[in-house]
Parts: structure tokens; sequence; C-alpha cells
């Protein structure tokens, strides 16, 4: 291995390992721990030394915005397998589910957090774990539709954005207002899914 061959692998090894550091401190103690100087006692390095990887503070927090929605992509890929529609949708709002209540701090990260820091997530409507995410609940919600399971004909992307929306506002409540006494997590996802859900239609009789 050559000189400059070395440099970058090095140059790789230590921007990986700011990014694992500053994961580990947002998962310990949140975003609002997170900090450029902080951030440089922890790896050991100048802060200046981070400017050369990150931009700032925000750069790394974008960084770990994709990186927590490929996680949560990779959580969804497998329920998306599933052949039976109203199964699917079952499985993809427990998998989400579980996503969100397991990784609090990086759905906080991901959803909560500052708008800005997942923008750039949906700006490629085809590409990145984001739209690619969307793309499964959207397949869901059509299979759905196309077995006769859906009350009307709403288009298969609106479906998923209210299924979306609902496993958000679940998540979310639930982080956020656990004084709130109500029903469990799962208990919700469950009403959620039977609302989206009817029972096949008939088959018309031919004459």
């Amino acid at each position: 291995m050559g000189i400059t061959e070395r440099k970058e692998r090095q140059r790789a090894e230590l921007r990986e390992h700011i990014l694992q550091v500053a994961r580990d401190m947002v998962m310990k103690e949140g975003f609002g721990a997170l900090s450029m100087r902080k951030l440089a006692d922890a790896v050991e390095y100048a802060p200046a030394t981070l400017y050369l990887h990150f931009e700032n503070r925000d750069a790394i927090a974008r960084e770990l915005c994709v990186r927590g929605f490929q996680e949560l992509l990779a959580v969804l890929e497998p329920a998306a397998t599933v052949k039976d529609p109203a199964q699917r949708l079952s499985r993809l709002a427990e998998a989400y589910l579980a996503f969100g209540m397991e990784n609090t701090e990086t759905y906080r990260l991901i959803f909560m957090e500052d708008a800005r820091l997942s923008a750039d997530l949906f700006q490629d409507k085809q590409e990145g774990p984001g739209p690619k995410s969307f793309a499964l609940l959207v397949r869901a919600c059509a299979a759905l539709q196309a077995a006769g399971r859906t009350l009307d004909a709403t288009p298969p992307e609106r479906l998923a954005e209210v299924f979306w929306a609902g496993l958000h506002g679940i998540i979310s409540l639930k982080l956020t207002c656990s004084g709130f006494q109500g029903a469990p997590a799962e208990a919700l996802v469950e009403t959620l899914v039977a609302t989206l859900v009817h029972a096949p239609k008939p088959a018309r009789r031919s004459r």
C-alpha cells in the first residue's frame, strides 16, 4: 500500500471513529449534548481536526440521520417480503414500532429534532433510505388495494402517508407524553392497521 492510499484509509477510519463516538454520545445523552468541542475531547483530537472531516455539528447530525434511516430501512425490508397484503402491512407496522421504541434517540434524531437534518434524505425521490422506506409502504398499500382490502380508491401513496403518519404519531406520543395513561403502543398500532385493512370485497356473480 502506497503512502497516499494509507493516508486515505487513515482519514476514512478517523471519520468513521468520529461518527461512532458522536452516535454513542447522542444515544447516551441525547442530541442536545453533541457539540464539536465535546466531541473533540471524546475522540482526543483538536477541534480543528474535526472540521477537516465535517463542516459543523449539523453535518455530523445529518450523517447520523442517514445512517439511522438506513437502519430503519433494514428493519422494514424483511417485513415487506410477506406476501399476504394484510399481514404485510401488520408486519411493517410492528417493525416500525419496534424500531422507534427500541432506538428512541435515533428516532428522535431522524424525525423529532430539526426538520433540516432529514430534509436532504427526500430530495431524491428514488434513492436514499428515506424514499426507499416510503416506497415499501406504498407498495404494501398498493397490494392491499389490489386485493380489494381498502375502503375506497384512495391512491396508495396517500394511504401510505396516512399509515406512516399514524405510526409516527403513536411513537411520538409515547416518547413525549409519558404521563398520558393511554393504551399500549402495540394496541394502538393494531387499531391503526385495522382501520386501513377491510374484509375482501365479494366477487361479482356472473349472470
